[in-house]
């Protein structure tokens, strides 16, 4: 596997706050301040900012997968760094700052696994809501704990509750204490639950499933997904119409459909 580090915000440079590799198709995105339990400084979200960017941009890569190294996934914002500068100027900026973030891994053409191990609380557990599918050990655990600490979880509420039922996000958002991987599952924040040891290997089955698939109509479907579950059910119909239409004139859905009645693997445009 050949890996890259994104160092342009790294804290010195022996020590990157965020990894990337690359394999098959797969970017895989590390949150790499394991001693904060990845913690969301605006250092670590500028530096998955601009990989998202660089990642929209990049053909080669079909899926991507976002991870933590160390004992957790992510730990939500950086209190401590927030405390260190409580002006409404520096706040307002971490919270722009997540939410650009929230939306560009929204709107990235590829499609986002989240890899989940330990805790992901707070914007660590809204990270989690936002990635297209998630795979979690038995181990992990989930909250949006704001509440007990006098802030409630507001901006990963937008993603839990676009993720969950409306029942099972206010529950989370009200109590504030964790959930088990188990219930993560049933209610439907996270795709798999399996033991720690075959995380890495359901991940990355996950991951190689969708990125056999033609790019083009990867991006194009999880635009139209995004977009229709927004809207009333007839503008709904009326939009994916228009969408399958423009699909149907693309090469890869004629080459796939003429694979399919020829009976023989498709060729994907690069």
């Amino acid at each position: 596997m050949t890996a890259a580090l994104a160092t342009a915000h790294a804290a010195s440079p022996e020590e990157p706050v965020l990894l990337r590799s690359d394999a098959d198709g797969v970017a895989t995105l590390t949150l790499n301040r394991p001693q904060a339990r990845n913690a969301l400084s605006m250092a670590l979200m500028g530096a998955l900012q601009e990989q998202l960017d660089a990642i929209r941009a990049d053909p080669s890569v079909r899926v991507v997968i976002l991870e933590g190294a160390g004992p957790a996934f992510c730990a939500g914002h950086d209190l401590k760094e927030m405390r260190a500068d409580p002006s409404r100027e520096a706040t307002e900026a971490v919270f722009r700052t997540c939410a650009r973030l929230m939306l560009s891994l929204t709107r990235l053409p590829q499609p986002v696994i989240a890899r989940v191990h330990g805790i992901a609380t707070a914007a660590g557990c809204q990270l989690v809501a936002t990635c297209d599918l998630a795979v979690c050990a038995e181990t992990a655990r989930f909250a949006t704990p704001g509440v007990q600490i006098g802030l409630f979880c507001s901006t990963p509420m937008v993603a839990l509750s676009r993720a969950v039922s409306r029942k099972a996000a206010l529950e989370m958002l009200l109590v504030g204490e964790p959930i088990d991987a188990a219930e993560a599952l049933r209610i439907g924040l996270v795709n798999r639950v399996v033991p720690e040891a075959e995380l890495d290997a359901a991940a990355g089955a996950l991951a190689a499933r969708i990125a056999g698939k033609a790019r083009r109509v990867l991006a194009i479907g999880k635009e139209a997904f995004g977009r229709q579950i927004e809207m009333g059910l007839e503008d709904a119909y009326g939009y994916t119409a228009e969408v399958m239409t423009r699909n149907m004139m693309m090469a890869d859905a004629q080459e796939g459909i003429d694979a399919f009645l020829g009976k023989r693997p498709p060729r994907w445009e690069p």
